[in-house]
């Protein structure tokens, strides 16, 4: 276990342990945080996590922990670890199950004055139009040739298939494709639990929110992304799915002779790896990126569904129910990246698990119409709190690898959550401060609780104090969609 006293503090929202902590660490681990959050993360075994991904092959510069860290499977939730090519390891676990989990932000012309008398109609026809909860499959029926198409084209297949427009697509991290993707290497399991869900909504801490811009921090950026105080917005947070978790499964258990192979000598079982100009590391990021692709896919398919929603509970009631997208980005990939080190540009392999993209101004992998002000930053919050839009940096580029957090980050198990939480409680409260509530579960409510998380608002002030990504709006929700 981690001692507090092996942690420094390095400035007021970043602490170091040194590489020297333990002998088989390769970098020093750094964490973004306040003394309340640090002391949360010292609370489970997150921590210890973030120093066991210190040791891994090709590790460069330090590991990361984002204010919202908590416990994970093998890497901390919140972990940023980035491997230098060609050597350098690949780990499933450095992505998680639910590949390119992300948010989705939509825009509307509407105001929140405009949609009251009609938020329960809405509500309901979002609820309706996008399928929600454990294993539910959606309208889509693909055949396996077309499955393929959605996990080697992701976005792109929606546009096709009359689900996108070119604006969805440019608005979207890498426009909603990662090049590179093979089917062949998604298993038939995978594929078979993937065939139905595109466009569906799943369970979890997965929700689609219509939220209220509530202040804003930037004025130019926020007018840069077309927002603006007393907007109605909608937020979209889901991933791949069961074929996701079936990918990392699948990765997970072939790994564990893959390490054996290439004499990989690992403190955690769970971090399972390949380095990555192996065949195994390179078949594991052909699968991760057609899982994302689907990832990308499936949030684009649900944006249509909420504007059909839309459209049926609004037209002729507002004078614009027109829906359009902000920006699509993803927390759990792995994505090859080149960023300085020691003053060099080199290629890297940055895992981000928990831990969204930050990029800064005039990066050009930036949408050009928000190119001079950097990156969206989507950072939704527990259910009924508020959710922000940060912007990229040059500090984040400087000293994340271009990464931020990802949301509030959990304090409780979910399992905890449902012991000391009743949902119809909890949605008679929500409903009390006026926040309409869609939900196929009243425990899958318990456990996403707001009391089961960090404080969002807290977590942000960390990385706006750090600059790493600073703040643009402040949402808050007045109607839930959960599975």
């Amino acid at each position: 276990m981690v001692d507090s006293r092996a942690i420094k503090r390095v400035d007021k929202y970043l602490y170091e342990i040194d590489a020297s902590f333990r002998e088989d660490m390769r970098v020093p681990a750094r964490l973004y945080a306040d003394a309340e959050l640090l002391e949360h993360a010292l609370g489970d075994a997150s921590v210890d996590q973030l120093v066991n991904t210190a040791t891994l092959p090709g590790v460069v510069k330090y590991v990361l922990a984002m204010p919202d860290i908590h416990q994970g499977y093998g890497f901390p939730i919140g972990g940023v670890v980035a491997t230098q090519l060609p050597d350098g390891i690949i780990s499933p676990g450095g992505v998680g199950y639910d590949i390119n989990c992300g948010v989705r932000l939509l825009g509307t012309h509407i105001l929140e004055e405009e949609i009251r008398p009609y938020l329960d109609e809405l509500a309901t026809a979002i609820y309706n139009y996008c399928p929600s909860g454990v294993g539910k499959g959606g309208e889509i029926k693909l055949k396996s040739g077309e499955l393929d198409r959605v996990l080697e084209e992701g976005s792109r297949w929606a546009k096709a298939r009359g689900f996108a427009t070119d604006e969805d697509l440019e608005r979207t991290e890498v426009g909603g494709c990662l090049e590179g993707a093979d089917a062949a290497a998604v298993s038939a399991k995978a594929k078979e639990r993937g065939h139905d869900q595109v466009g569906t909504l799943g369970a979890g801490n997965h929700f689609i929110e219509v939220d209220v811009v509530r202040d804003i921090y930037d004025e130019e950026a926020a007018q840069r992304y077309g927002l603006f105080v007393g907007q109605i917005a909608v937020q979209i947070h889901c991933g791949s799915r069961g074929l996701g978790h079936q990918v990392c499964t699948d990765y997970v258990q072939r790994f564990q002779q893959t390490v054996q192979k290439y004499g990989i000598r690992l403190p955690d079982r769970e971090l399972v790896c390949a380095p990555l100009n192996s065949p195994d590391g390179q078949a594991y990021l052909a699968a991760m990126k057609a899982a994302a692709n689907y990832a990308f896919a499936n949030r684009q398919v649900l944006a249509h569904h909420v504007r059909r929603a839309f459209v049926e509970a609004l037209s002729g009631k507002v004078r614009n129910p027109h829906v359009f997208q902000v920006y699509d980005v993803g927390h759990n990939m792995a994505k090859i990246e080149q960023h300085e080190v020691d003053g060099k540009r080199i290629t890297l392999c940055v895992h981000r698990k928990g831990a969204t993209r930050a990029f800064g101004p005039y990066h050009p992998d930036i949408p050009s119409v928000y190119r001079d002000v950097g990156q969206p930053v989507l950072v939704p919050g527990s259910m009924g709190t508020a959710s922000w839009v940060l912007r990229g940096t040059e500090e984040a580029m400087r000293q994340t690898f271009g990464s931020t957090c990802h949301g509030a980050g959990r304090s409780m198990s979910r399992t905890q959550a449902k012991k000391k939480v009743w949902g119809g409680e909890l949605r008679e409260q929500l409903e009390g401060q006026g926040i309409r509530v869609r939900a196929g579960s009243m425990s899958g409510l318990a456990e996403e609780a707001p009391s089961a998380y960090k404080d969002v608002d807290r977590v942000v002030e960390v990385m706006h104090g750090s600059g790493i990504a600073t703040k643009v709006a402040r949402l808050v929700p007045i109607a839930i969609i959960k599975g």
